[in-house]
């Protein structure tokens, strides 16, 4: 019998209480009861025995653009064990139970923040994520933006943030497209200023949400839709100078601010952040967004794939590329032409644009023909990857 089990409300105390005993954090009454009510989106399965709860995973049914498509993504958040029960495969099956449900719900990519990154390489996840984060003296935003517009604080307007979240979130990789709960639950938790630029025929075109305390400005997110909007965002945050010694911002890591500012030798830190893996990699591929601007419009690619953890992945998948429609061939033994091979690993990071396949061949990371290669590297579009979100 399966010591797995899909858990609820009537289990909420117990999760808790591992969730803040692994974390080593501790929630007032308000703060737990808002968890809870989090925590009803939530798939959530446990490890039970005799004593109870050992261990536990909870799965979050998300989106994600991804080359500005949305996909179903499972995100990966609380898993933790009690310590007289680790070491005894208990999360491994968790893991490995989660991918299952994820493909049979669709959810053909998912995301994790680790506390080790080698040990959930182990289960197919990557590294494919940064957190950029800058630290600027609020004098140096003090310059003449040449703007054109204006800028005004508002109540929070989720239709009117998210509008302007969509609008730039679909140019990264991995951001979440967010519904109404997203925003209540996770992003406007916090007490934030929210400052919304709008250029002269009143249309916004960015927003800032940010605190001022201590004297230091945290920017908890900045979106905009062209540079005329950042430019208004960045005179806006200047007029704090009064208040605020410093800024604290998180940027995706192509971030261009450096150019804008005109002394640039300011904290700049880029951080490991989140990991990604392909839980389906045939209806992955079939609903991948290729670049079909090259001349070679007919493609025919093979690509084999080695996951481990989750072996009906492994094998090897013909890619067919038209101008219009993609088709994947499976196929669990090897081929003769050329081909490429990766783990899951590469294969998922690759694919969501964190490196480039021949930044892979050149470190020994990804093998192959090289002339495969060379095309596997015209149709992965360019696009940064970045995720504003945490869970």
């Amino acid at each position: 019998m399966s010591k797995i089990h899909k858990l609820s409300v009537e289990d909420f105390e117990e999760i808790f209480e591992l969730s803040q005993f692994a974390f080593q954090y501790n929630l007032s009454e308000e703060q737990l009861s808002k968890k809870k009510e989090e925590a009803k989106r939530h798939i959530i399965w446990g490890w039970k025995d005799r004593e109870g709860l050992a261990a536990k995973l909870h799965l979050l049914p998300l989106n994600c653009y991804i080359n500005g498509k949305n996909f179903k993504m499972g995100g990966i958040g609380g898993v933790a064990t009690w310590p007289e029960y680790r070491r005894q495969g208990m999360v491994k099956q968790l893991l490995f139970h989660a991918l299952n449900h994820m493909k049979a719900n669709g959810q053909t990519i998912s995301f994790l923040h680790p506390f080790s990154f080698p040990f959930y390489r182990k289960y197919g996840w990557e590294y494919a994520f940064n957190e950029k984060t800058y630290t600027i003296l609020t004098e140096k935003f003090k310059k003449n933006w040449e703007i054109n517009g204006f800028v005004r604080r508002i109540k929070q307007d989720i239709p009117l943030l998210n509008q302007l979240y969509n609008e730039y979130a679909e140019n990264f990789n991995g951001m979440l497209n967010r519904d109404e709960k997203w925003w209540k639950q996770r992003v406007l938790k916090d007490e934030y200023n929210i400052a919304v630029a709008y250029n002269n025929q009143k249309t916004p075109v960015g927003y800032v949400m940010y605190v001022v305390k201590d004297e230091i400005m945290n920017i908890g997110e900045m979106v905009y839709s062209h540079v005329a909007g950042l430019r208004q965002l960045l005179h806006f945050i200047g007029n704090h100078d009064s208040m605020a010694k410093k800024v604290k911002m998180v940027v995706p890591e192509n971030d261009l601010l450096p150019l804008f500012i005109d002394e640039p030798r300011f904290d700049q830190t880029i951080n490991p952040y989140f990991m990604a893996r392909i839980v389906d990699v045939q209806a992955f591929l079939k609903s991948y967004p290729f670049d079909r601007t090259s001349k070679n419009v007919l493609l025919s690619l093979g690509i084999m794939v080695d996951d481990e953890f989750f072996p009906e992945n492994t094998g090897t998948y013909i890619l067919n590329l038209s101008k219009d429609t993609t088709s994947v061939t499976f196929s669990h033994s090897q081929i003769q032409q050329p081909a490429i091979y990766c783990s899951i690993q590469i294969l998922s990071s690759m694919l969501l644009g964190f490196k480039r396949p021949m930044e892979y061949y050149l470190a020994g990371l990804l093998d192959g023909d090289e002339k495969a290669i060379e095309q596997l590297e015209m149709i992965i579009p360019k696009r940064q990857t970045y995720l504003a979100d945490f869970f």
